[in-house]
Formats: structure tokens, sequence, C-alpha cells
């Protein structure tokens, strides 16, 4: 059994147990509290038991974990403070990726993964428009039509726009206007780098979860200040892994450690204006997700941040400083001592607005279970390099990295967009011979079949024996079962 990990020190040591880890947690507190410094060491001690981490940098100050720490005085000073001295200062294994390719390896998923469910969300679709692309979704599976990128879900939207009697007696009802609106939707994510980020060679997900040669586990940063940009873009990309990470891993049982640790930064973003039946799905993916060995921290601002159905599921708890200037703040503050096991030395909605940076109150799971009493520590310091890295070390952090071949070029096979296009371009050239054959003839013969669904037909009996007949999508609407 792994060794408890040191959070840091107050009256006595907070420390948290591995096997514990996959019962999630929350990090909160305000801006320029620590938030990110706890964030960070935390994850180092996890990969030096050999536990694979996922965090997203929006700032930009976690690339700082690649290289070796030291001459900071004020991390000198803590560690004098701790009795921690002298600090083993270190480099730790990191993996930068990149939606954008930029400033990591390349990360793709395809429509396909992301389902018609993440998809409505990133394109803010109405329950009418989030119908209409459950159509295209449902025609494409039931066809054994793969929807790779853009111009795969554009061409099924095309077809279902230009012929809506084809599909409205199984399907139900396709407007043009929907279609329209979906379609301008698409544009704006696509002038927010969806082209680049939809499409493969799609992100693996076993690359993850991997270690060193020396026992390690590697830390993945996602670089998402630019990602940031868009906030609803950013949540539903990392939902996206989360729903990934819950679909392809087996059942794990207890183990002394996790498998993976999820660092989701900016929570709050995920649950703002999310629809009741993607807040259900979100629940029912941390409620689970735990027993594949995955363990989940979320990173905010404020308790109040997190639905009450998520919060009471995150055991582990690191709260700094908050601020009780406005109303909110007050309720934030009284959500966030509530949610603590009392401790009698102190009052904890007093000392939450008292904490110093880099200080926290600490609750985490007991040996039998069960939270313990809040304590007031300060928060250990990190080993890496705190704040960001040169554009130089990050070029040569991400050519280093054995995965960069595998990512680096952009494939694009056969898929929806060169079916339908191959094969309506087939079907007018048979026409236009039929016609010549028969030039006394002032019109075709009238067929029972629209292009649209000679179309699907042919593609359904090239494409049956190769994907079968339909696809089966998961808990958030991704693939089930994966698809390469």
């Amino acid at each position: 059994m792994a060794n408890p990990i040191l959070i840091g020190k107050g009256a006595k040591d907070s420390v948290i147990l591995p096997k514990f880890c996959n019962r999630h947690g929350l990090i909160a507190g305000a801006t320029g509290t620590g938030k990110t410094v706890t964030l960070q060491s935390l994850a180092e001690s996890l990969a030096a038991i050999g536990v694979p981490v996922f965090m997203a940098d929006v700032k930009g100050d976690l690339a700082g974990m690649s290289q070796i720490g030291g001459g900071n005085p004020k991390v000198e000073a803590r560690a004098e403070q701790l009795k921690l001295a002298p600090l083993n200062y270190q480099s730790f294994p990191v993996t930068f990726w990149d939606t954008f390719g930029e400033k990591g390896i390349q990360v793709r998923a395809t429509i396909s993964e992301m389902g018609p469910l993440l998809i409505s969300r990133m394109l803010d679709l109405n329950d009418t428009q989030e119908g209409v692309l459950n159509i295209a979704f449902k025609v494409a599976d039931d066809q054994g039509l793969l929807l790779l990128d853009l111009k795969d879900l554009k061409a099924m939207l095309n077809w279902l726009g230009d012929n809506p009697q084809a599909v409205q007696t199984e399907y139900g009802n396709v407007t043009s206007a929907t279609i329209g609106t979906i379609q301008r939707q698409l544009l704006v994510l696509e002038q927010q780098g969806g082209e680049q980020f939809f499409g493969e060679s799609a992100l693996d997900i076993a690359d993850l979860i991997r270690q060193t040669p020396d026992g390690r586990g590697m830390i993945n940063i996602l670089a998402a200040d630019k990602l940031m940009l868009s906030p609803k873009l950013y949540s539903t990309f990392l939902l996206w892994m989360l729903s990934e990470l819950f679909e392809v891993m087996p059942e794990a049982g207890d183990l002394d450690q996790p498998k993976l640790v999820f660092f989701f930064d900016e929570a709050h973003l995920l649950f703002t204006d999310a629809p009741k039946a993607l807040l259900e799905k979100i629940e029912q993916v941390v409620r689970l997700i735990r027993s594949k060995g995955v363990g989940i921290f979320f990173v905010t601002q404020h308790p109040l941040d997190i639905p009450d159905s998520v919060l009471s599921q995150l055991s582990n708890r690191v709260q700094h400083a908050l601020r009780a200037f406005t109303p909110r703040d007050q309720k934030a503050v009284r959500t966030a001592a509530e949610t603590f096991r009392k401790n009698p030395k102190f009052d904890t909605e007093e000392v939450i607005t008292q904490l110093g940076i880099g200080e926290a109150l600490v609750s985490v799971m007991d040996t039998d279970g069960t939270p313990t009493v809040v304590d007031r520590v300060f928060i250990k310091p990190p080993l890496s390099r705190l704040g960001a890295i040169t554009p130089e070390e990050r070029t040569r952090c991400i050519n280093a990295s054995t995965l960069v071949t595998k990512y680096s070029e952009t494939i694009d096979r056969e898929s929806a967009y060169e079916k339908l296009m191959n094969r309506a371009a087939q079907i007018e050239q048979e026409q236009a011979a039929q016609q010549d054959a028969e030039p006394e003839r002032q019109a075709p013969a009238r067929r029972t079949d629209s292009i649209f669904e000679s179309v699907l037909k042919s593609t359904m009996r090239a494409a049956g024996s190769q994907f079968g007949r339909q696809i089966i999508r998961g808990v958030l609407g991704g693939l089930f079962g994966k698809r390469r």
C-alpha cells in the first residue's frame, strides 16, 4: 500500500490516503489564495507514487512542473516553517497537449466520439435544434456513416435539410430553418478552432494513463489559455475526456491507489447554464467513474459553483480563503464551513475569511472512510518550478515525447462526407447515362427513391459489413466500445 500523501502541516500533519483519492475532491478559494500551488503539490505527490495525472493549464503557470524547482525565497521560507528543508527539488515527467497543436501535442476528438449531447452544448442549441442534431446522428449511426470531422456533420445536415421527407416518418420533422441555425453555429465553432480539434488521429485515452520507466506517473497538461477564450468549448471538451474515461476504462474495484487523477480547473464553467439532463449525466459519471479507478478534483473559487448533487460526492476538501464582501460571498463562506466536520478548537466560518496565502482548511477521508475533523494547515510547497516556462523549454519537452509522431499527422479517411458525396455523384451519372440512352423521352422514369434515400441505402450496404448496422453510444452520447 502506498504511503500517505502529505498535503500540509498544521497542529498535525494533514495527509491523504492514496486509496481514497478516487473519492474525488474539491480545491476552492478566492483568486490568489494558493489553489494552483495546492494543485501542483498534490499532482507531484501523486506522480511520485506512480499515479498519472491530467490537468488543464488555463493560465500557463502549471508548465513549470516540467522543470526543476529552486531559487524561490517564498518556497524556501515555507519549507523552513514546515521543517521540510532542505527540499529535494526536481522536475516531473510532463506531456503537453493542445487542442490547437501550438503549445503541445495535437489532441483531437471525432464528431462521433463527442456525440450529439456534447456537440449541442458546444453549439448552445435549444431543445428543438438539439432534437434535429440527434436525428442527424441517429441516421448516420443507423447507416454506419462515421462523423469524424466538421465537414462530415455539415454534409449530414445538408442532406437532411434538402430531403426532410426521407426521414420524417421514421425519425421526425426536420425544417430548413433549424438546419440553417445549426449550420451557422457550426461556422462559429469552426472559427473558434473546431476545424483543428475535430478529426483524426483522435486521442487514445490510454495515452493519458502512462508511467515512466522509473515508475512515476505521467503528468498530462492541456494548454488551455487559448481554449479558455471559449469557456463552453473548454468545459465541454474536458467533459468529453471524462466521459471517454468512464466509457473505456474497465471496472477496477478497490485499489491501493487510483489509475488516474483528473483535475478540472475553472470547474464552474462545467455547470453554468447546463440543462438539467446534462447535469444528471454529469452527476452519474462522477458517481460511477470512481469504480473505474479515476479520481476527480474540481478546482474553483466557490463551493456554490458546484451543484449539491455533485458536491456531496467530493470527500476530500481543501478550502483556501474566501472573502465575504457580498451576500453571495457570505453564503459561500457558510456553505464551505457547513461541509466540514467541525473542529472544536476554532470557528470554521470565521477562519475561512482569515486564511493567508498558501494556508487552507483541509478535511479528507480517514482510515475508516469517514471525513476527518477539519484542520487549519499550511500547504506543502512544490518541488518543481512555480510558474511559466520558456518557449524553448516547452519545445524540448514536447519533442522528447514518444507520442509526437503518433498525433502529428491529420488523417482524413473515408467517412460520411466522402460516402454521401461519392454516391450522390454516381447516381447523378447513372441518371444522365439513362437519359442519353433514351433521348426520345422528355423526362426520366419516375423513381421510387429520392437521391437521398438511394445514397443511404447504397451506403448502408457498403458500410454494413465494416461497421455494423448501428453504432452504440454511451452515457454522454459518445461512441461506446470504441471504433477505430
